[in-house]
């Protein structure tokens, strides 16, 4: 079991399984959102529970998905693809062991300009095919 909350623990959520390798979303609207390039695990809805819910507030940044953050503390914590069965969970919002490592950059064409990419994982400049 994961468990991961929001900085005040106004929302907390538990991952049943195996978190699959994140990817770090370096687009414009990741970058806004999370402050910097958005680490994040995809995994099927049916495997996470999500408490204190009422306390997240849900902005529909596309026709395609939505972010959630906790409406106390801000912290951003969700990336949900709308007609999907996954969710993006972030990786600095874990409380406990993650057993997972980067596998992939995506949209590295958008990052910013003030860091590099120097870890050795793979780079797309947008999604992968």
């Amino acid at each position: 079991m994961h468990r991961g909350s929001c900085l005040c623990g106004a929302v907390t959520f538990e991952v049943r399984g195996d978190l699959p390798g994140p990817d770090a979303c370096h687009c414009g609207m990741c970058r806004k959102h999370s402050g910097h390039y958005f680490a994040s695990t995809d995994v099927p809805q049916s495997a996470v529970t999500i408490r204190g819910e009422d306390n997240v507030t849900w902005y529909q940044s596309s026709d395609k998905a939505r972010r959630g953050f906790c409406s106390t503390c801000g912290s951003s914590l969700f990336w949900d693809p709308l007609f999907r069965d996954w969710i993006g969970l972030a990786m600095g919002a874990f409380d406990t062991r993650t057993d997972t490592r980067l596998a992939v950059h995506i949209f590295v064409a958008d990052k910013g300009d003030y860091y590099d990419i120097g870890d050795g994982v793979k780079q797309f400049p947008q999604l992968p095919q």
